[in-house]
């Protein structure tokens, strides 16, 4: 239980004490009515003894009374009806509340930190009126009247007539049968005689003679003059006195209503006023509270205890008292109850103990004692029916048992605890005998409180008595009033004890459907009790604390519902009671609605919404509607207010995705809008940051190859990978898109309607100054907003809303949020009471109630982490994406790609169309295109000569630039020369932004323009995407935003082709035709590697051409007589070309740049390699392939001379020629032939090695173990392999195949061969020719014979850059045979050179002679 003021010590005297009757006279009662109070209320303040009170027990023992009260009340004939006690106790707790500002108890139990009311004052309240508004029973005598004061005025005509009148009056009222009410305690009631004296108005002598004659009639003991109203009435506010009563008669204002009306026995009685006899919630005679679930009868309850505060505040009572008049009254107090009270009560006891001995002593004990012996000591148990039927026991008053019950009251009275309890004991075993059981419950429910009160606690509490005395009231006697006031005792004095479970249990045990308030109160304290507990039972406080409020609500006690269920919150809070929270919540909702507590109530309703609700879709409905209902009545109390902020639905802020820039166009037939940026695309790290170097690229070639330092990568779509820690540039006229993530937490649907954003705008003027005024949202001149009628969220689904802004003039604009309307869908179903309201909405839905609200958008920016402070506590950095800066007009670019295909064969040559729509009002200049992929596509040459014209309708017509031939001789190549610059392309050490070649490269606006481009299929097959990024520029320069981009990603999907090989090897034929060695014989090998899966039937080849700086194909060797070149599917062919030097023209100083271009055609139609699109294609596809061979080498200088000098023998077998076969591919499509067309690139770098069409994918290596040791520093000189030396000096023998000699007529055979050595490199090459080598491998002899040279054995030459030599040998033959001629050695070494590379020369080929006998 909660503490209270009082102990129970103080308490339960102050609860019983002795009760005395007043009876005035008309004039007596109308000197006390000058002062707004009636006699007894007049008396209230001052009824405590302020001393110690002494009287002797029947054992003439001295007694000490401290604190003694009486109770004075005004004579009532009739009895206080139940339904007017139940009306009172609802008004004293309903005007009992927490005091404002009170400081509440915090306890810590466990993980709860609980701010607990430590004192319940309704309680209190309830409790001290419940006990002094008990009815007089029978059977008992605590409330009866001890004695009765009677009252009349000195100013009476006849004051002595007027005491005899009142003094039968009351002799009539307590001995006439008529009256049952009230009880008094003996027949023999203490009379006292008050005469009452008007100081200002009455005649002091003529009272002191009545008084004088009072006392010869009365004796001096039992009558009394009281002096009051020493002050007129008019001078009542010159002087502040104090108002003792206002304590006493505030707190239960109605039960101190009495009617002002004169007469004697108008009067109430306990406090209770007469027209509560016929009051309205007067129920059946059953002395209990009534039910009052409906708040209406309850509030007018409250309002009329609210009036009458407020009229008895108005008074001033005790105007006419001075505080000598306050001493007077407390001694009248005094006197009354030393001389007389007092002492009729001692001399009542003793009576009342002589009587019991006399009487008691000799018969009733002798028969109890006899029925003992013979019956046993243990009284017969009885079933519940026979007690029942005994329980209607009445007993005379005469009876001894009720004499004995009379005593202990006595006792009890005047603290004479310990009599009081052996009178009690005594009186309940008689009691229990004659089976009567409401006498014996009421002994047994005072003597367990008198053991309880006894001095020095001989005895410990007797909890048991009380158990039995509250089953027995309750289950046998049917009355809950006296169960109640056990209950009310025990738990108080178990409470005092630290016995909080027994004071709980015995709490909960009393609680019941009969009366809600009683149960609600009892509830409550339970709680306490459990909170209180040693260890605190957290759970089970806030459980009894929601049954407390629960009762509370049916009991019209809207206050102190809501007040529990609060304290209970704090215990279900956050634990993950997600029901208990919900139902707690929508409780506190309903109770703050009811009190007009409207913040409370939707923040409440607002907790039950933002919470992960399980309940179901019914009941979530029901909240949601509640929610929007209480809303409602909040928005209607300020309509002018800022708009609300709404719980629903949940708003994701950090997924917010802010676009600028119009939507992209649909694709129309063949026309493909770019596909730029979108809100559907999904971000991707990787191509953002491709896009990006891109961007990078393009800028820095626009700016003369620096970029700026106030560049920044364009942004279209800003979302929380972005870097948003800069404001964002918008175009004014371009729309702002906000993609705004909604997620509907609930399972019901949510209609969000006339939903937009929110935002702020700043104007600036066309200089850049902000102007005066800054304006907010509704002005559509400025900023044009889109409204979404209608945006159905269905049950927990995640959706978002694109959301638009149209900003019409320069400035900074803030988008702050979004606005809407929150409504359900129409249902015919209401829940707990509150349906929806009609909704006059027209749409697609049908709408229930809605409220208007609002949500910001607020996004936190990322976490900083640069700096020691920054790392060592929680920092988050800007997030601006919601803060674009609107800038001036700028150039708006769209591209339309026309038949762009979609799949190519590897290497197809295929033409599209592009255009490009200048859709702003600004002309645009400076258009490129840059890509990571040049390869793929071009727009043709520099020169209109070096670009074909357009195709003609027909779909065989090539995209080439073709010529038709006269035949010429068969495999004869078709030179022209080319540079790299006409194509746009470079060296290839980087990327190049492609200008577009517009019309006097400005696109006005509304201008469009069509360009070819031609594209070819990349060589790996499979899924290829490829970014271009189209760059472009304001022909009026803009300071913030300089240059805008364009995307578009284009997806290839290729399927094989051809896989070509290419090998050059050197020829051993005799030199060319202008003396100059270096023959070479390229072998290309072409294979057919598609699975006709795109239907191709065969592929021709149309011609092979070759491009290189320094060699060019001369003719094709093997040529056959069909000349059309054919390759089914998995078919190989072979061709062998013959190779031959560029010529050099002199003075020619482009000739680095230049490449010489030579076409072997096998039809009658040429295609012009040195021009557009196959030349672009094989500048670009060499330059991807430059970068990629320049990303694969290690970049180091050269360290020395000698690694120069490798470099200078690597560089012999060095050829780079570029083969480029040109095919054609028949495909079936749609039982219609189409002829494609293509072309396929071979690099060959170095003799005798293989070169392919494409890099073959490398397969990954196998799992190694790692070994971890620690490299060693070493630098190893770089040496030429032998097959780099083998290829430094090229030699070839010429001889005759066969020769014959006459061996019988000379025995010797000389044969003249000629050596021939040619030196490959560009530097001077020391060479030494050794003719002494001897075969010495048994393979060799066996096979070919022996033979000499002769003349000289060693030669040393000195060969000059690419010089060729012939030395005249002759060997020497003495029979016949097959030779082989090759057995010279060559050591060779570069002349600026040490011997360290000094090797032999060896053909791989035999030089095989026949020597024949002529």
């Amino acid at each position: 239980m909660a503490q209270c003021v009082q102990s129970v010590q103080e308490l339960i005297p102050d609860s019983f004490v002795p009760c005395v009757a007043a009876l005035c006279s008309d004039e007596a009662e109308r000197l006390t009515r000058l002062n707004h109070l009636s006699f007894a209320e007049l008396l209230k303040p001052f009824s405590r003894l302020t001393s110690e009170v002494h009287m002797r027990d029947p054992n003439n023992q001295l007694h000490i009374i401290k604190n003694l009260k009486i109770a004075v009340s005004n004579i009532v004939t009739q009895p206080p009806q139940p339904g007017a006690i139940g009306k009172l106790l609802n008004d004293v707790v309903s005007g009992s509340q927490p005091a404002e500002g009170l400081v509440a108890n915090v306890i810590t139990a466990g993980d709860y930190d609980l701010n607990i009311s430590a004192t319940t004052p309704w309680f209190e309240s309830y409790r001290e009126t419940f006990l002094q508004s008990m009815p007089a029973s029978d059977h008992e005598f605590l409330n009866h009247y001890l004695a009765c004061m009677l009252v009349a005025s000195s100013a009476e005509a006849e004051p002595m007539e007027q005491f005899s009148k009142l003094s039968q009056e009351q002799h009539r009222i307590q001995h006439n049968s008529d009256y049952s009410y009230p009880k008094w305690f003996i027949p023999n009631t203490l009379k006292y005689y008050v005469l009452l004296h008007d100081v200002t108005s009455g005649d002091e002598q003529r009272a002191e003679s009545i008084y004088e004659e009072m006392k010869q009639k009365y004796g001096t003991q039992g009558c009394y003059l009281l002096k009051i109203n020493s002050r007129a009435p008019n001078r009542a506010s010159d002087e502040q006195i104090p108002d003792p009563w206002s304590q006493y008669l505030q707190k239960n204002s109605i039960q101190n209503q009495e009617s002002y009306e004169d007469g004697p026995c108008t009067m109430t009685s306990n406090g209770l006023p007469d027209n509560c006899r016929v009051h309205p919630l007067q129920i059946d005679q059953c002395g209990d509270t009534p039910h009052n679930t409906d708040g209406s009868d309850h509030a007018k309850s409250a309002s009329s205890v609210h009036e009458t505060k407020k009229a008895s505040t108005g008074l001033i009572r005790g105007a006419c008292l001075t505080l000598t008049d306050h001493d007077r009254i407390r001694q009248f107090i005094q006197e009354f109850t030393f001389r007389g009270l007092l002492p009729h009560v001692e001399k009542t006891i003793r009576q009342l103990n002589d009587q019991l001995i006399s009487r008691k002593g000799l018969s009733r004990s002798l028969f109890s004692a006899t029925k003992k012996w013979f019956s046993g000591s243990k009284v017969p148990e009885k079933s519940i029916s026979e007690l029942k039927s005994t329980s209607g026991l009445l007993y005379p008053p005469e009876a001894p048992e009720l004499q004995i019950r009379k005593m202990a009251d006595l006792c009890f009275l005047v603290q004479h605890y310990d009599l009081a309890y052996s009178c009690y004991h005594t009186a309940k075993k008689d009691f229990l005998n004659d089976q009567a059981m409401l006498y014996a419950a009421g002994a047994l429910e005072m003597a367990a409180v008198s053991a309880f009160l006894q001095p020095g606690a001989p005895r410990p509490y007797p909890a048991h008595y009380m158990d039995t005395a509250i089953q027995t009231y309750r289950d046998i006697c049917k009355n809950m009033v006296l169960a109640e006031r056990c209950v009310l005792l025990s738990a108080e004095i178990l409470k005092s004890q630290s016995k909080y479970a027994e004071a709980a249990a015995l709490l909960i045990r009393l609680t019941s459907e009969d009366s809600d308030l009683r149960s609600a109160l009892l509830l409550e304290q339970a709680a306490h009790c459990f909170i209180n507990m040693k260890n605190p039972m957290v759970r089970k406080y806030a459980f009894h604390m929601i049954l407390a409020g629960h009762r509370f609500s049916k009991a019209g006690q809207k206050k102190h519902a809501l007040r529990c269920y609060c304290q209970a919150m704090q215990v279900y809070k956050g634990k993950g009671w997600s029901l208990a929270e919900d139902h707690i919540n929508f409780t506190i909702g309903r109770q703050s609605y009811t009190l007009r507590q409207l913040d409370n109530a939707v923040s409440a309703f607002r907790h039950i919404l933002i919470n992960e609700s399980k309940q179901s879709a019914a009941q979530q409905g029901a909240f949601l509607r509640e929610y929007l209902y209480v809303y409602k009545n909040v928005n209607q109390l300020s309509p002018d207010g800022p708009l609300p902020q709404l719980p629903l639905p949940y708003i994701n802020s950090s997924a917010t995705r802010v676009f600028f820039g119009h939507d992209r166009r649909p694709a129309d037939g063949e026309k493909q809008a770019a596909t730029h940026v979108s809100l559907d695309q999904e971000y991707d790290a990787e191509s953002s940051q491709q896009w990006r170097e891109l961007e990078e690229h393009v800028v820095a070639v626009a700016n003369k190859g620096v970029i700026p330092s106030s560049f920044y990568p364009t942004q279209y779509c800003l979302n929380s990978y972005s870097d948003n820690s800069r404001f964002p540039l918008a175009v004014v006229e371009e729309p702002i898109t906000v993609e705004v993530a909604f997620r509907n937490p609930l399972k019901v649907p949510l209609l969000l309607s006339d939903l937009s954003l929110l935002w702020k705008f700043q104007p600036k003027d066309t200089s850049g100054k902000d102007t005066e005024k800054e304006r907010v949202t509704g002005e559509p001149e400025m900023i044009g907003t889109e409204v979404i009628s209608e945006f159905l969220i269905n049950s927990e689904e995640s959706k978002v809303a694109r959301l638009k802004l149209f900003p019409h003039h320069i400035g900074e604009l803030h988008i702050l949020g979004v606005v809407y309307n929150l409504g359900t869908i129409q249902g015919s179903v209401t829940v707990d009471g509150i349906g929806a309201l009609p909704g006059c909405h027209t749409g697609k839905h049908s709408l229930g109630m809605s409220v208007r609200g609002r949500q910001d958008l607020e996004i936190q920016g990322p976490r900083l982490n640069n700096t020691k402070e920054e790392k060592t506590s929680v920092k988050y950095g800007p997030d601006r994406r919601l803060d674009p800066i609107v800038t001036e007009e700028m150039p708006l670019l769209e591209v339309f790609f026309i038949h762009f295909p979609t799949g190519l064969l590897c290497g197809e040559i295929r033409k599209a169309y592009v255009e490009f729509v200048n859709v702003s009002q600004c002309p645009l200049t400076a258009l490129k295109v840059v890509s990571k992929r040049p390869e793929f596509f071009t727009f043709g040459g520099n020169t209109a000569a070096l670009t074909p014209l357009s195709p003609s309708t027909s779909e065989n017509c090539s995209a080439y630039k073709t010529v038709v031939t006269a035949s010429p001789s068969l495999g004869t190549a078709f030179v022209s020369t080319a540079s790299s610059v006409d194509f746009g392309t470079g060296t290839g050490q980087q990327l190049e932004a492609i200008p577009v070649p517009l019309p006097d490269s400005v696109l006005l606006p509304g201008a469009s323009v069509q360009l070819p481009m031609w594209l070819r299929g990349p060589d790996e097959e499979g899924v290829h995407e490829i970014n271009f990024l189209f760059y472009y520029e304001s022909v009026k320069k803009q300071p913030k935003k300089r240059h805008r981009i364009l995307r578009h990603t284009a997806v290839i999907c290729t399927s094989r082709s051809l896989n070509v090989r290419a090998t050059v090897c050197r020829s051993n034929s005799l030199e060319d035709e202008e003396g100059r060695g270096g023959n070479m014989l390229v072998f290309v090998d072409v294979e057919n590697t598609n699975t006709s899966e795109a239907g191709v039937k065969e592929f021709h080849m149309v011609q092979v051409s070759s491009s290189s700086k320094h060699w060019q194909l001369h003719r094709s060797v093997n040529i056959s007589e069909n000349r059309d070149a054919k390759l089914a599917s998995r078919e190989k062919g072979k061709f062998c070309f013959k190779a031959v030097r560029c010529k050099q023209k002199e003075g020619d100083k482009q000739s680095s740049e230049k490449y010489t271009f030579a076409d072997i055609i096998f039809g009658n139609e040429q295609i012009i390699s040195s021009a557009s699109p196959c030349a672009d294609f094989f500048y670009r596809s060499l330059s991807s392939e430059l970068r990629r061979t320049q990303d694969q080498l290690p970049a180091y200088p050269e360290k020395n001379a000698s690694e120069g000098a490798v470099r200078l023998i690597e560089k012999c077998s060095e050829v780079d020629l570029s083969i480029v076969v040109l095919w054609k591919a028949y495909v079936v499509e749609d039982n219609k032939q189409l002829i494609l067309e293509g072309q396929h690139h071979v690099v060959v770098r170095t003799v005798g090695k293989e070169a392919c069409s494409h890099s073959q994918k490398q397969e990954p290596p196998e799992m190694e173990l790692l070994k971890f040791f620690r490299p060693e520093n070493t630098t190893v000189s770089a040496r030429p392999s032998v097959e780099q030396l083998s290829n430094l000096i090229k030699t070839s023998l010429h001889y005759p195949e066969s020769f014959h000699h006459p061996f019988h007529q000379k025995s010797l055979c000389l044969v003249p061969v000629t050596l021939l050595l040619s030196n490959c490199s560009k530097a001077e090459v020391d060479v030494i020719v050794d003719l002494r080598h001897k075969t010495t491998s048994p393979e060799a002899l066996e096979t070919h014979g022996s033979f000499t040279w002769l003349g000289q054995t060693q030669y040393k030459l000195q060969l000059k850059s690419q010089e060729t030599h012939s030395l005249q040998l002759k060997a020497c033959f003495v029979h016949t045979g097959v030779y082989n001629l090759g057995t010279p050695r060559v050591f060779a070494k570069l002349s600026d050179q040490v011997t360290v590379f000094e090797t032999s020369q060896q053909n791989s080929m035999p030089a095989l002679i026949i020597i024949n006998n002529a």
